[in-house]
């Protein structure tokens, strides 16, 4: 499967421009395709996300948001990669948004920020955030041993979980408000693709934190939350996107479940019991690829979806789907090499 994987990476290089947004979805592609050229020893993917960079090195982004720090992942892989120090400057404009951000609760930013968007919904933390806000300093904390860092990346799960994880389900919910102190939806809707967030999120974060004091929580909160997650999962392999609703199948929250089984699996974060329900979700997730002549499409991907006031459910059971949308590709890149890896390493025939 990472030939498919690869097959996809390269239809979208070759067909999408690389001055794309600075935002959420296009700063986890292109994690996913820095982790997929590094995984292959290739710098097919390099030039693609320089241009990106050099595209913003010329006109400086706004990083104002848990969702425009994402791209921090792409310009410090370039850094890392060319050793350009314009790379850096790019990094270091969301390294200084993640450590100086105003806090709405305890150690969480508000996840929409200071744009007019952020200025008119309720003041929230959204679960997104684990993967837009809390994996990419682990990553660099790591790497280039930033105590400050390491302790915000490390302290996110913990606080996430106890302001949205369901005490009785094990599933998180969408958002926290703030002033009104409780999760929302009030009702027990759990979206899929935010499930999905958690469970691709949590071992990537264990991978950089050595033995934290909140290792074992995160490690706690993965294990449940996969296993409450996995008993939701429809019989063709895919997950609703509400689970455990009748709503459609959506391949993104699929694959990132199946990412996260994978690699909670590979290092000994969750019990290889889990491997068969990952490996449905991600037959699933390659099914909705669809290769035609050149052409390669991810379809069955669920648009960006926000916590609608009033009306929730509407604002995920009606969410429309598009082919290859940018956090799409990066959840089946992520899970097609999580699987490779476990696939030579003999534990996946």
């Amino acid at each position: 499967m990472i030939d498919l994987a690869e097959k996809l990476a390269d239809y979208i290089v070759s067909h999408k421009d690389p001055e794309m947004r600075w935002t959420w979805g296009q700063g986890i592609m292109g994690a996913a395709l820095n982790d997929l050229d590094l995984y292959l020893g290739t710098e097919k993917y390099l030039p693609f996300l320089r241009a990106f960079c050099d595209h913003y090195v010329a006109h400086e982004p706004t990083v104002d948001s848990a969702d425009t720090a994402a791209p921090g992942f792409i310009s410090y892989a370039v850094w890392k990669r060319t050793g350009q120090a314009e790379y850096k400057a790019l990094t270091d404009k969301v390294l200084d948004y993640i450590k100086h951000e105003p806090r709405v609760y305890k150690d969480a930013v508000n996840h929409l920020g200071s744009n007019p968007v952020g200025k008119i919904y309720p003041k929230s933390i959204w679960v997104d955030s684990l993967m837009m806000f809390s994996v990419f300093p682990a990553v660099y904390a790591s790497a280039e041993g930033d105590p400050e860092l390491l302790e915000i990346a490390a302290r996110q799960p913990a606080l996430y979980a106890n302001c949205m994880m369901d005490p009785d389900d094990h599933l998180f919910y969408h958002s926290y408000w703030v002033k009104r102190g409780s999760h929302y939806p009030k009702r027990k809707y759990y979206w899929a693709r935010g499930n999905g967030w958690v469970v691709s999120s949590l071992p990537k974060i264990l991978d950089c934190i050595g033995d934290h004091p909140d290792r074992e929580r995160i490690l706690e909160v993965l294990s449940l939350t996969v296993d409450a997650v996995v008993k939701r999962q429809h019989p063709s392999g895919g997950f609703n996107t509400l689970l455990g609703r009748h709503t459609y199948r959506e391949s993104s929250a699929s694959a990132l479940i199946a990412d996260g089984i994978y690699h909670g699996v590979r290092m000994g974060y969750l019990d290889a019991k889990y491997l068969p329900y990952a490996e449905k979700a991600f037959a699933f997730a390659s099914s909705c690829i669809k290769v035609k002549g050149e052409k390669v499409t991810m379809t069955k991907v669920s648009g960006p979806t926000i916590p609608v006031p009033v009306i929730p459910y509407v604002g995920y059971a009606w969410v429309p789907k598009a082919p290859n949308l940018t956090y799409g590709i990066a959840s089946y890149l992520w899970a097609a090499i999580e699987r490779d890896k476990l696939v030579k390493e003999g534990v996946i025939q």
